[in-house]
């Protein structure tokens, strides 16, 4: 993956001209349900989906960046992302303060930047 790119959904799942409301869909891994979407950002370059992985995790939230959504499913309610629930959960911890600020961000491109390409 390109961390320069990691913000921004791919055009052939979100188009730059649509506007979705996705919250409370359902986050299915390559591996499985990993949750569902708490909150998610539409912003140019700066978009991402908040999941609430409930009891598999705990109730963490994770922040997944655009990039990793593979395809979105209204019909369904579902979007699936291109990592496994592994990756997903050894992700950085969830930080409600800080999940918007540059910095958090850099740490999340760092991390999901270096894994191998699954999409």
């Amino acid at each position: 993956m390109i961390n320069d790119n990691l913000w921004t959904y791919r055009p052939d799942v979100y188009g730059s001209d649509q506007t979705m409301d996705i919250v409370g869909f359902e986050v299915e891994a390559v591996d499985g349900k990993i949750g569902s979407v708490d909150e998610a950002s539409d912003a140019v370059g700066e978009s991402y989906i908040v999941v609430d992985t409930g009891a598999w995790i705990f109730g963490k939230k994770v922040v997944l960046p655009a990039l990793v959504v593979t395809q979105i499913s209204m019909p369904d309610r579902r979007i699936y992302v291109a990592r496994t629930k592994q990756e997903i959960k050894n992700a950085p911890e969830f930080d409600q303060k800080a999940y918007k600020d540059p910095g958090y961000r850099a740490r999340l491109a760092g991390y999901y930047g270096k894994l191998p390409k699954t999409m």
